[in-house]
């Protein structure tokens, strides 16, 4: 690190679970992140600011004056502009050390094994199953780690699931793939804005301990947040012998 790295990563640095091994590991990774709505715009924003080296960032869709009230990556100036695309501006005010790529259209089954891969850690900021699960299967066959989160209304989750692990559970052990995707939407349903912050400067967290090899991560387990109870739950997540994905064949 330069002496203006130095500076500004400082507090991370005085941490001892960081120091300057961690934040060493931090400026060298890359971190992709899928959805730049409620949850990816907070979590992309930290990462960036934490100095991770290399952001990938995937949406297809627009900013709406709607997405305004949590989509913290966005600007009313931006309301149409591509969701990944705004993202990647306000990440280059915000740290212009930080290398950020983006992909503006729908990724498919094709493209995510790639993308996956070409990463250290992977944040799904998604709001779909068909997305989730297509990321977990990459991250199963890459053994790369998976910070998965979701929030609707006042209720939010966030988990870890450590694919290097031959023990631990896949996002599909959690969800099968053959679950029926009848989740609510924001657009249906709403959702507290505040929340999404919550979640996704969590999984911005959870991504940083990744990186830096820490052991206190939510592995095996998901956490509940009830926002309007000001409540927290912590359920573990177990291994299916027969999931589909990961499971002994």
């Amino acid at each position: 690190m330069n002496d203006s790295q130095l500076l500004r990563y400082s507090r991370h640095i005085l941490l001892p679970q960081i120091d300057v091994e961690g934040q060493e590991r931090l400026l060298r990774s890359h971190v992709l992140i899928v959805g730049l709505g409620g949850l990816g715009s907070p979590c992309a924003l930290y990462l960036a600011a934490a100095g991770v080296g290399e952001l990938t960032l995937c949406d297809f869709d627009e900013v709406e004056l709607s997405n305004l009230q949590r989509q913290i990556a966005h600007r009313p100036s931006r309301v149409g502009v591509n969701k990944a695309r705004s993202a990647q501006q306000e990440l280059a005010e915000l740290n212009p050390e930080c290398q950020v790529h983006i992909v503006t259209e729908r990724v498919t089954a094709d493209q995510v094994p790639g993308l996956v891969a070409a990463a250290d850690v992977v944040v799904d900021c998604s709001d779909n199953f068909a997305t989730r699960h297509l990321l977990n299967r990459a991250c199963v066959d890459t053994k790369k780690p998976l910070v998965s989160g979701s929030a609707i209304q006042t209720v939010g989750q966030i988990a870890v699931f450590d694919l290097s692990c031959a023990e631990c559970p896949c996002y599909a052990c959690f969800v099968p793939e053959d679950a029926v995707d009848s989740a609510l939407n924001c657009a249906s349903a709403g959702v507290l804005g505040s929340l999404t912050g919550t979640i996704g400067s969590m999984q911005a967290t959870e991504a940083i301990k990744c990186v830096i090899r820490n052991d206190q991560r939510m592995v095996g387990q998901v956490m509940l947040y009830d926002a309007w109870a000001a409540e927290w739950n912590r359920l573990p997540i177990r291994k299916q012998p027969d999931c589909a994905v990961c499971g002994i064949p």
